[in-house]
């Protein structure tokens, strides 16, 4: 299979190509599905959106805006943002219809954060997250890349052109903050 390549597929896309803009969707299909799938894996059982439906509706979110992604990182950073949006929106939905009583959790395990809870609420990750950007928008975003868009940290420092020493610090800096908001917040 041809390897296609992403970055020139944005930049066409950006430059107003519709058939890029195709390419590039056949062409990262079904890395943001398996990606969604890994997100989905840690839900309880009665959920009701599945991977392909996170997968189309973080598309259209981003299909709707002006296609203006600066690069690749940018693109999975969008993309990521665009899923956890996606998944906050339908805790929040299952939330009310259920009036809190059986809220469903996704793991943590992908942070590598050892909690006495195997699992996490999305809606309290997405509020960290949101406190955790107001600190510094780059963990948020290395969290993002890492946790909604799977990469490595190889591939996170790639896709941002920062040094892998760097990421490293920042992945473990962030996801200490997350911890430790995340512990408090379920003491109260």
């Amino acid at each position: 299979m041809e390897q296609v390549d992403v970055s020139r597929l944005l930049d066409q896309a950006r430059e107003g190509d519709k058939c890029a803009l195709d390419s590039l969707v056949s062409a990262i299909y079904g890395d943001l599905r398996r990606i969604a799938a890994s997100l989905m894996r840690g839900q309880l059982h009665g959920r009701t959106l599945q991977p392909t439906a996170l997968v189309n509706e973080a598309w259209l979110r981003m299909a709707s805006g002006q296609n203006r992604w600066e690069n690749k990182a940018h693109f999975f950073g969008t993309a990521a943002r665009a899923m956890r949006q996606v998944l906050t929106e339908e805790a929040r939905r299952r939330c009310s219809q259920k009036r809190a009583g059986d809220v469903k959790r996704v793991t943590f395990r992908d942070l590598d954060i050892q909690s006495e809870e195997p699992a996490v609420d999305l809606l309290e990750l997405n509020q960290a997250l949101n406190a955790l950007a107001k600190v510094d928008e780059r963990y948020v975003r290395i969290i993002d890349l890492r946790y909604f868009a799977g990469c490595s940290l190889e591939e996170v420092a790639e896709l941002t052109g920062r040094s892998l020493a760097s990421v490293k610090r920042d992945w473990t800096y962030a996801r200490a903050w997350l911890f430790d908001r995340m512990t408090d917040a379920s003491k109260t």
